[in-house]
C-alpha cells in the first residue's frame, strides 16, 4: 500500500473540491431538508461527494467509501481501506454564512485512522495528518498539544446540551460549562475538532455525530497527542452515530473523571 501516494491524492482532491465549492458562491443553491427542517442538504453537498467517489473509484477501485449523502458503499465492517467523507460539514453555515464549514475526510485501514484531512474552504486552510508523520496546516507543522486545566480551558459545546432537550439531562454539563473559562459553538464538528488540534479551544463535546463528522479530525488530534473518545471514554464507533469527546492530554481524563462519569451517555 503506497500511503504516500494516497495521502497526496487525498490532498489534491480536497483542494479541487474546495475550489468547486468556492466557485458556487454566486450561484443559487438547491436546498432540501433531510431528517428535520434544520437538517439541510444542498446540491453542492451531493455534487462534492460524487466528485470524491468518482476520483476514488477510478484510482483505487478496491477501496470502500462511506459518505454523508449516501452515494458511497453500504458497510457493515471497516475491513480494508475505507474513506469517510463529509463533503460539506456545517451545511447550515454554508447556506447562511458562506463560511464556517469544511470538507472532512478520513482514511482508515481495518478500523485504524491512517490519514485525516479537514479543509476550511473559505480560508484556504488545509489541516492534514498521516499517522506517524505529523500534522500540518497547509505546509506548516502544527505543534504538539500541551496540558491545561478546566479553569483555563475554552470548551466547544453546543448550547443545546445545557438547556432542556430530549436526549440527556441538561443539568449534567452545566458544571463543566460553569467551571471552564468559556464556551464556544461554531456549527461544524470538523472545524471544532480542528480547533482542538490547533489549541484554539481545549476540548470539544458533542452528543451525537456520524462517523464522517469526526473521522478526519480524530486522526489529526491523535497525531498531535490529543485524545478522542466518546463521552464514556470508549473508542469511537466508526460504523454508527456516537458521542464525541476530544481534548488535550490530561484535560481529557480530568473532564472524564470529574464531569462525565456521572452521566448516562
Amino acid at each position: 500500500m503506497d500511503w504516500d501516494l494516497i495521502y497526496s491524492h487525498a490532498q489534491q482532491w480536497v483542494k479541487e473540491a474546495g475550489e468547486r465549492i468556492r466557485s458556487s458562491f454566486d450561484q443559487t443553491l438547491d436546498i432540501q431538508t433531510k431528517s428535520n427542517p434544520n437538517d439541510l442538504v444542498t446540491n453542492m453537498d451531493k455534487e462534492t461527494e460524487q466528485f470524491f467517489i468518482s476520483k476514488i473509484k477510478q484510482t483505487y477501485p478496491g477501496h470502500k467509501i462511506m459518505g454523508e449523502e449516501g452515494f458511497g458503499d453500504q458497510l457493515d465492517s471497516l475491513e480494508g481501506v475505507v474513506w469517510l467523507i463529509d463533503p460539506i460539514d456545517g451545511t447550515m453555515n454554508f447556506i447562511h454564512q458562506q463560511r464556517n464549514f469544511a470538507i472532512s475526510l478520513g482514511i482508515y485501514e481495518d478500523g485504524v485512522g491512517k490519514i485525516g484531512l479537514v479543509y476550511d474552504v473559505v480560508h484556504d486552510e488545509l489541516y492534514h495528518a498521516s499517522r506517524g508523520i505529523g500534522a500540518y496546516l497547509n505546509d506548516e507543522p502544527i505543534p504538539l498539544l500541551g496540558e491545561t486545566t478546566v479553569k483555563e480551558s475554552i470548551i466547544a459545546l453546543n448550547a443545546t446540551w445545557v438547556m432542556k432537550n430530549h436526549r440527556i439531562d441538561h443539568h449534567l454539563l452545566i458544571p463543566l460549562a460553569r467551571d471552564a473559562r468559556g464556551t464556544r459553538s461554531y456549527g461544524s464538528a470538523a472545524l471544532e475538532l480542528i480547533f482542538v488540534a490547533t489549541g484554539r479551544v481545549d476540548a470539544y463535546l458533542s452528543l451525537r455525530l456520524s462517523p464522517w463528522d469526526f473521522a478526519g479530525g480524530a486522526v489529526i488530534i491523535e497525531e498531535l497527542g490529543g485524545i478522542v473518545t466518546n463521552l464514556r471514554g470508549e473508542k469511537l464507533d466508526f460504523l454508527s452515530k456516537d458521542s464525541v469527546f476530544a481534548a488535550k492530554p490530561g484535560l481529557h481524563q480530568t473532564i472524564l473523571d470529574e464531569y462525565l462519569k456521572s452521566g448516562k451517555w
